[in-house]
């Protein structure tokens, strides 16, 4: 009869799992021991149990003795890797270029303090702190503009919010009390005074009456 296919999933039942664990345990070890009888291998296998029980197998000499020449393989692999590993080539690189920028910031610090006694710059390092000068400038001047613009704009808005407050409570007003817009009455209020000022209380213009004008004409002799 033909065995049906075990399901890789964990087996509930404890006594199952543990019948389970023995077997597999036992072929395991079996197969290990025939590869390295087979192939001249040195294998190494540890195992703990559900309880926690140890079992091992080293087919040639001892486990430590296995465990001594992984640690020596891994370290050995460890000193080779910064060498064949690009990832930590480029950190080192990185690494030690930043080194060197602050080296020579400190110096260039101290050079532009005046200690150019003890700190002696060469050309290279000169144009190299010149070039980070440039560029600190540039950004510091981008973030103060950036600053500015936001400040300006914020102005803005608060320009925009006091109209619209503003408009606003005139339309209140106009409803509230009914006041309209007097400039038409005070122009043409002033246009009158153009034409008709107020001298002594007289708020006509002068003019000659016509009774003055025949008193004039009777005390002279004439007759109209």
């Amino acid at each position: 009869m033909a065995r049906g296919k075990v399901q890789m999933k964990r087996i509930e039942n404890p006594v199952h799992r543990q019948v389970t664990f023995c077997k597999r345990r036992a072929g395991l070890l079996k197969k290990a021991k025939e590869l390295s009888v087979l192939c001249d291998a040195d294998i190494g296998i540890i195992m703990f149990s559900t309880h926690g029980k140890l079992y091992e197998l080293a087919t040639k000499g001892t486990m430590e003795g296995l465990i001594d020449r992984y640690k020596s393989a891994c370290g050995d692999a460890q000193t080779e890797g910064p060498e064949l590993s690009q990832p930590q080539m480029e950190s080192e690189q990185e690494v030690r270029m930043l080194k060197q920028e602050i080296n020579l910031l400190q110096k260039g610090l101290r050079y532009m303090f005046g200690d150019r006694a003890t700190e002696q710059m060469t050309l290279e390092e000169l144009l190299a702190l010149e070039r980070h000068l440039e560029i600190w400038m540039y950004n510091i001047r981008s973030a103060k503009m950036q600053i500015m613009f936001q400040e300006i704009q914020s102005l803005k808005n608060k320009e925009g919010i006091l109209k619209a407050t503003n408009e606003f409570l005139q339309e209140k007003i106009v409803e509230q009390h009914g006041v309209f817009d007097i400039a038409p009455m005070v122009a043409q209020q002033n246009w009158h005074f153009t034409e008709a000022p107020i001298v002594d209380g007289i708020t006509y213009p002068l003019t000659i009456e016509n009774d003055y004008s025949n008193c004039r004409g009777s005390e002279m002799g004439y007759s109209y």
